[in-house]
């Protein structure tokens, strides 16, 4: 008799990817599917974060600006851990797609919903710094998935070089777009 196994729900499979679980990853990774589910983690990720804004200071114009920001920052850092993961240090396993890397840092992002809760004032900060770390912990976890590492060092290089690289662009669109801070 065959056994049949069936992906996990949209919301296990969110509820995985914030547990940092591998097999979630490798799902989202082989599902061609899961393309649309990711892209809206992302968006949802990035709403959040520009809620989560609120709480340093601003009114609307800063979430819209905030949840943009960190749109295209989520977008370069995935476009830089491509290049820097399959090209300049690909494992001996690393097969991927671009899109097989997009869907797992797609899920990735689910720790950015966390940010809303920095919306209330005076806990704003260590809520972004905390989100900023867990997404950075699934997005290792996302990279050593997609790209079939076998060691999470390598995937923590990758993380940790393209993470660097995108925060500097997050920080130079804040500085030309943000607020100004008096």
């Amino acid at each position: 008799m065959a056994t049949t196994i069936r992906a996990n729900t949209f919301l296990q499979r969110l509820i995985g990817a914030a547990a940092l679980d591998a097999a979630i990853y490798e799902e989202v990774e082989t599902d061609s599917g899961a393309t649309g589910q990711a892209m809206s983690v992302v968006v949802l990720s990035s709403i959040a974060i520009g809620i989560g804004t609120r709480g340093i200071g601003g009114g609307a114009g800063t979430v819209a600006i905030f949840g943009v920001i960190a749109l295209v920052s989520w977008a370069a850092w995935a476009l830089l851990m491509f290049e820097v993961g399959a090209r300049l240090l690909p494992g001996r396993r690393t097969r991927s797609s671009p899109y097989e890397l997009l869907r797992t840092l797609g899920f990735a992002a689910t720790p950015g919903f966390a940010a809303v809760l920095a919306s209330v004032p005076g806990i704003a900060v260590p809520v972004l710094v905390g989100t900023a770390l867990w997404m950075l912990a699934a997005m290792v976890v996302a990279v050593r998935q997609a790209l079939d590492y076998e060691t999470t060092g390598r995937a923590m290089v990758v993380c940790v070089v393209g993470w660097a690289l995108a925060m500097a662009f997050a920080l130079g669109l804040g500085m030309l777009f943000g607020p100004r801070v008096s």
